[in-house]
Protein backbone atom coordinates (compact mmCIF):
# COMPACT_ATOMS: atom_id res chain seq x y z
CA UNK A 1 0.00 0.00 0.00
CA UNK A 2 3.05 2.58 0.95
CA UNK A 3 4.60 1.76 -2.18
CA UNK A 4 1.34 2.70 -4.51
CA UNK A 5 1.45 5.98 -2.81
CA UNK A 6 5.18 6.52 -2.80
CA UNK A 7 4.55 5.85 -6.82
CA UNK A 8 1.24 8.08 -7.07
CA UNK A 9 3.40 11.17 -5.23
CA UNK A 10 6.37 10.15 -7.65
CA UNK A 11 4.13 10.37 -10.63
CA UNK A 12 2.84 13.85 -9.90
CA UNK A 13 6.25 15.21 -8.45
CA UNK A 14 7.04 14.55 -11.92
CA UNK A 15 4.13 16.09 -13.75
CA UNK A 16 4.80 18.86 -11.33
CA UNK A 17 8.84 19.55 -12.71
CA UNK A 18 7.46 19.08 -16.10
CA UNK A 19 5.46 21.39 -16.05
CA UNK A 20 7.77 24.36 -14.54
CA UNK A 21 10.06 23.22 -17.34
CA UNK A 22 7.71 24.22 -19.69
CA UNK A 23 6.83 27.75 -18.04
CA UNK A 24 10.62 28.33 -17.65
CA UNK A 25 10.47 27.50 -21.86
CA UNK A 26 8.11 29.94 -22.50
CA UNK A 27 9.56 32.57 -20.40
CA UNK A 28 12.66 32.00 -22.22
CA UNK A 29 11.07 32.96 -25.45
CA UNK A 30 9.11 35.68 -24.40
CA UNK A 31 12.23 36.94 -23.53
CA UNK A 32 13.93 36.03 -26.57
CA UNK A 33 11.14 37.98 -28.42
CA UNK A 34 11.15 41.35 -26.31
CA UNK A 35 14.92 41.83 -26.49
CA UNK A 36 16.65 44.13 -28.54
CA UNK A 37 18.59 42.41 -31.73
CA UNK A 38 21.97 41.08 -30.47
CA UNK A 39 24.99 42.54 -32.19
CA UNK A 40 24.80 39.84 -34.66
CA UNK A 41 21.87 40.72 -36.69
CA UNK A 42 22.39 44.45 -36.71
CA UNK A 43 26.06 43.56 -38.60
CA UNK A 44 24.03 41.50 -40.81
CA UNK A 45 21.17 44.75 -41.03
CA UNK A 46 23.92 46.86 -41.62
CA UNK A 47 25.69 44.03 -44.60
CA UNK A 48 22.39 44.05 -45.97
CA UNK A 49 20.60 47.18 -45.67
CA UNK A 50 22.65 49.93 -44.47
CA UNK A 51 20.93 50.33 -41.48
CA UNK A 52 20.57 48.39 -38.09
CA UNK A 53 17.34 49.79 -37.60
CA UNK A 54 15.24 47.86 -39.62
CA UNK A 55 11.55 49.16 -39.59
CA UNK A 56 8.90 46.79 -37.96
CA UNK A 57 5.23 46.26 -39.72
CA UNK A 58 3.79 47.83 -37.11
CA UNK A 59 5.16 51.69 -37.60
CA UNK A 60 2.75 54.47 -39.14
CA UNK A 61 5.60 55.75 -41.00
CA UNK A 62 7.70 52.98 -43.38
CA UNK A 63 11.11 54.93 -44.40
CA UNK A 64 12.92 53.82 -47.43
CA UNK A 65 16.14 54.67 -48.34
CA UNK A 66 17.43 54.42 -52.09
CA UNK A 67 21.13 54.63 -51.78
CA UNK A 68 24.01 54.81 -54.04
CA UNK A 69 23.68 52.95 -57.35
CA UNK A 70 20.59 50.72 -58.32
CA UNK A 71 21.97 47.41 -58.84
CA UNK A 72 19.39 45.28 -61.29
CA UNK A 73 20.23 41.82 -63.33
CA UNK A 74 23.68 41.86 -62.96
CA UNK A 75 25.50 42.19 -59.71
CA UNK A 76 27.69 45.05 -58.48
CA UNK A 77 31.18 44.81 -57.13
CA UNK A 78 31.61 44.69 -53.22
CA UNK A 79 33.10 47.83 -53.52
CA UNK A 80 30.27 49.80 -54.66
CA UNK A 81 27.16 50.95 -52.67
CA UNK A 82 24.06 49.26 -53.97
CA UNK A 83 20.26 49.30 -53.71
CA UNK A 84 19.34 46.35 -54.69
CA UNK A 85 16.13 45.94 -56.12
CA UNK A 86 15.46 42.17 -55.07
CA UNK A 87 15.44 44.05 -51.77
CA UNK A 88 13.19 46.69 -52.29
CA UNK A 89 10.11 45.57 -54.32
CA UNK A 90 9.32 43.05 -51.28
CA UNK A 91 9.49 45.71 -48.32
CA UNK A 92 6.94 47.52 -51.15
CA UNK A 93 4.73 44.93 -50.87
CA UNK A 94 4.89 44.50 -47.60
CA UNK A 95 4.11 48.16 -46.99
CA UNK A 96 1.16 47.90 -49.35
CA UNK A 97 -0.79 45.09 -47.46
CA UNK A 98 0.32 45.88 -43.87
CA UNK A 99 -2.68 48.01 -42.90
CA UNK A 100 -0.85 49.76 -39.76
CA UNK A 101 1.68 51.18 -42.20
CA UNK A 102 -0.18 54.70 -42.85
CA UNK A 103 2.77 56.64 -45.30
CA UNK A 104 6.54 56.09 -46.80
CA UNK A 105 9.09 58.27 -46.83
CA UNK A 106 11.62 57.88 -49.84
CA UNK A 107 15.10 58.76 -48.83
CA UNK A 108 16.91 59.64 -52.30
CA UNK A 109 21.25 60.07 -52.66
CA UNK A 110 21.89 57.58 -55.63
CA UNK A 111 24.11 57.58 -58.63
CA UNK A 112 21.27 56.10 -60.83
CA UNK A 113 21.95 52.43 -61.76
CA UNK A 114 19.77 49.43 -64.06
CA UNK A 115 16.90 51.14 -65.92
CA UNK A 116 14.74 48.12 -65.66
CA UNK A 117 15.00 47.82 -62.03
CA UNK A 118 14.73 51.42 -61.67
CA UNK A 119 11.94 52.04 -63.52
CA UNK A 120 10.32 48.70 -61.71
CA UNK A 121 11.02 50.15 -58.15
CA UNK A 122 9.42 53.71 -59.22
CA UNK A 123 5.88 52.05 -60.85
CA UNK A 124 5.68 50.32 -57.89
CA UNK A 125 6.17 53.20 -55.87
CA UNK A 126 4.30 55.48 -57.43
CA UNK A 127 1.35 52.44 -57.69
CA UNK A 128 1.30 52.51 -54.02
CA UNK A 129 -2.14 53.39 -52.06
CA UNK A 130 -0.33 54.59 -48.76
CA UNK A 131 0.42 58.17 -49.04
CA UNK A 132 4.58 58.64 -50.16
CA UNK A 133 6.56 61.70 -50.31
CA UNK A 134 10.31 61.84 -51.59
CA UNK A 135 13.55 63.12 -50.43
CA UNK A 136 16.41 63.97 -52.55
CA UNK A 137 19.27 64.64 -50.21
CA UNK A 138 23.33 64.57 -52.21
CA UNK A 139 22.01 63.52 -55.41
CA UNK A 140 19.08 61.76 -57.47
CA UNK A 141 20.84 61.37 -60.92
CA UNK A 142 19.87 59.36 -63.84
CA UNK A 143 17.17 56.83 -63.30
CA UNK A 144 17.24 58.16 -60.17
CA UNK A 145 14.88 61.12 -61.73
CA UNK A 146 11.78 58.93 -61.81
CA UNK A 147 12.23 57.46 -58.24
CA UNK A 148 12.29 60.90 -56.49
CA UNK A 149 8.93 61.29 -58.86
CA UNK A 150 7.18 58.36 -58.74
CA UNK A 151 6.07 60.01 -55.01
CA UNK A 152 2.77 61.74 -54.52
CA UNK A 153 4.95 64.67 -53.06
CA UNK A 154 8.88 65.50 -53.38
CA UNK A 155 11.21 67.61 -52.22
CA UNK A 156 14.96 68.62 -52.40
CA UNK A 157 17.64 69.57 -50.08
CA UNK A 158 19.34 72.86 -51.11
CA UNK A 159 22.30 71.74 -52.01
CA UNK A 160 21.35 67.90 -53.66
CA UNK A 161 22.05 67.54 -57.25
CA UNK A 162 19.50 65.86 -60.22
CA UNK A 163 21.34 65.00 -63.43
CA UNK A 164 18.98 64.50 -66.64
CA UNK A 165 21.02 62.87 -69.02
CA UNK A 166 20.37 60.20 -72.21
CA UNK A 167 20.74 56.67 -71.05
CA UNK A 168 23.40 54.64 -71.52
CA UNK A 169 24.01 50.68 -72.19
CA UNK A 170 27.08 48.86 -71.11
CA UNK A 171 28.26 45.42 -73.11
CA UNK A 172 27.64 44.74 -76.42
CA UNK A 173 26.25 46.87 -78.79
CA UNK A 174 25.08 46.04 -82.24
CA UNK A 175 25.86 48.44 -84.91
CA UNK A 176 22.61 48.13 -86.69
CA UNK A 177 18.92 50.44 -86.36
CA UNK A 178 17.17 47.98 -84.17
CA UNK A 179 20.22 49.14 -81.26
CA UNK A 180 19.07 52.83 -82.01
CA UNK A 181 15.54 52.10 -81.97
CA UNK A 182 15.57 50.32 -78.66
CA UNK A 183 17.83 53.31 -76.95
CA UNK A 184 14.94 55.63 -78.62
CA UNK A 185 11.82 53.20 -76.99
CA UNK A 186 13.69 52.82 -73.78
CA UNK A 187 14.44 57.11 -73.72
CA UNK A 188 10.55 57.25 -73.99
CA UNK A 189 9.60 55.17 -71.38
CA UNK A 190 11.75 56.98 -68.78
CA UNK A 191 10.26 60.26 -70.34
CA UNK A 192 7.05 59.33 -70.14
CA UNK A 193 6.88 58.11 -66.83
CA UNK A 194 8.77 61.39 -65.97
CA UNK A 195 6.00 63.35 -67.09
CA UNK A 196 3.34 61.28 -65.93
CA UNK A 197 4.68 61.78 -62.51
CA UNK A 198 5.65 65.35 -62.38
CA UNK A 199 5.11 68.84 -63.58
CA UNK A 200 7.51 68.92 -66.52
CA UNK A 201 7.01 68.61 -69.99
CA UNK A 202 8.32 66.22 -72.80
CA UNK A 203 9.85 68.73 -74.84
CA UNK A 204 11.66 70.46 -71.72
CA UNK A 205 12.83 67.10 -70.48
CA UNK A 206 14.51 66.50 -74.37
CA UNK A 207 16.19 69.68 -74.37
CA UNK A 208 17.39 68.97 -70.62
CA UNK A 209 18.74 65.49 -71.90
CA UNK A 210 20.56 66.78 -74.92
CA UNK A 211 22.18 69.81 -73.59
CA UNK A 212 25.78 69.64 -74.34
CA UNK A 213 27.51 72.17 -72.41
CA UNK A 214 26.65 71.55 -68.94
CA UNK A 215 28.31 67.91 -68.42
CA UNK A 216 31.90 67.61 -69.17
CA UNK A 217 32.50 65.09 -71.78
CA UNK A 218 28.79 64.20 -71.79
CA UNK A 219 25.45 65.34 -72.56
CA UNK A 220 22.53 66.30 -69.99
CA UNK A 221 21.87 68.76 -67.65
CA UNK A 222 22.72 69.19 -63.73
CA UNK A 223 20.26 70.73 -62.21
CA UNK A 224 21.10 71.93 -57.89
CA UNK A 225 18.26 72.56 -55.36
CA UNK A 226 15.32 75.22 -57.00
CA UNK A 227 16.63 74.40 -60.28
CA UNK A 228 14.42 71.21 -60.03
CA UNK A 229 11.86 72.65 -58.91
CA UNK A 230 11.89 75.09 -61.55
CA UNK A 231 11.90 72.63 -64.27
CA UNK A 232 8.53 70.80 -62.36
CA UNK A 233 10.89 67.82 -61.82
CA UNK A 234 10.53 68.38 -58.19
CA UNK A 235 7.84 69.86 -56.00
CA UNK A 236 9.63 71.95 -52.99
CA UNK A 237 12.99 72.12 -51.86
CA UNK A 238 13.12 71.06 -48.08
CA UNK A 239 14.47 68.89 -45.81
CA UNK A 240 13.73 65.86 -43.34
CA UNK A 241 11.27 68.34 -41.51
CA UNK A 242 9.29 69.12 -44.14
CA UNK A 243 9.06 66.21 -45.99
CA UNK A 244 7.75 64.49 -42.83
CA UNK A 245 5.17 67.18 -42.30
CA UNK A 246 3.82 66.92 -45.91
CA UNK A 247 3.84 62.74 -44.91
CA UNK A 248 1.58 63.39 -42.05
CA UNK A 249 -0.42 66.00 -43.73
CA UNK A 250 -1.29 63.27 -46.68
CA UNK A 251 -1.75 60.70 -44.28
CA UNK A 252 -4.63 62.78 -42.55
CA UNK A 253 -5.87 63.40 -45.90
CA UNK A 254 -6.61 59.31 -46.01
CA UNK A 255 -8.16 59.36 -43.27
CA UNK A 256 -11.72 57.63 -43.26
Amino acid sequence: MNEEINKKHEREYRKEEHRKEEHRKDEHKDDKKSSPPSNADNVENIREFGTSNIPEGNERIQILPIIGQIEGHSVLSPQTKATKYEHVIPQLIDIEINDKVEGVLIILNTVGGDVEAGLAIAEMIWSLSKPTVSLVIGGGHSIGVPLATAADYSFISPSATMIVHPIRMNGLVIGVPQTFEYFNKMQERIIEFITRTSRANKETLKNLMLETDELLNDMGTILIGEQAVDHGLIDQVGGIKEALAKLNELTKEREP
